[in-house]
């Protein structure tokens, strides 16, 4: 399916798309890192693609990226404009549908952070794994792992392994990062592989 059109600025650089979650009653933790990882990729050059929203991680991470003076691109259904809060100091796309959203935030991208989230920051990286998994990308997952908030996933994609669901190989999709700097670290190295 086609996605219709939408004026986007040009952007050289590389971009990393970061799934989190939006909600304001995440642990400090949580938001400090998203808050983090937001600074250290404007300083590190990467372009910031987000969902668009202005609370919890995502607002942490955009506002972050953008008062470091990063480029920072937020992409959002309508209808979830007065939820999520729509952060207006950055460029934002307002699309028709999360579908629209999912496939503006992968083309745009050219990596993936998945930070602490709920069931749409879970739904987010569970089709982007799946598309991975029928080989349709070869772009670069990493979780941002803070105090071990994903190590549930991750047991349950081995679960899924164990019993015959899915193949052994499909543990590489992703690596894990427990802090920001290992994020980073991860994304330079992409960078250089890339280049």
């Amino acid at each position: 399916m086609s996605l219709p059109e939408v004026a986007i600025a040009p952007f050289d650089g590389p971009s990393v798309c970061l799934f989190c979650g939006a909600s304001d009653a995440a642990h400090r933790d949580y938001v400090q890192s998203a808050h983090d990882f937001g600074a250290a990729a404007a300083e590190a050059g990467w372009r910031l693609v987000y969902g668009g929203g202005g609370v919890g991680l995502m607002g942490a991470a955009a506002r972050s990226a953008h008062a470091a003076g990063g480029r920072v691109l937020g992409i959002m259904p309508g209808f979830l404009r007065s939820r999520e809060r729509l952060f207006d100091d950055v460029e934002t796309v307002v699309v028709t549908s999360m579908h629209e959203r999912k496939q503006l935030m992968y083309d745009q991208s050219d990596a993936f952070v998945v930070a602490p989230g709920g069931v749409g920051t879970l739904e987010e990286i569970v089709e982007l794994l799946s598309w991975k998994r029928l080989d349709l990308h070869a772009k670069p997952v990493i979780f941002l792992n803070v105090n071990g908030f994903w190590e549930t996933f991750f047991a349950l994609m081995r679960h899924s392994v164990e019993e015959g669901m899915t193949p052994a190989s499909f543990l590489d999709a992703w690596t894990v990062a427990n802090t920001v700097e290992e994020a980073i670290d991860q994304l330079q190295a992409t960078i250089r592989r890339t280049a």
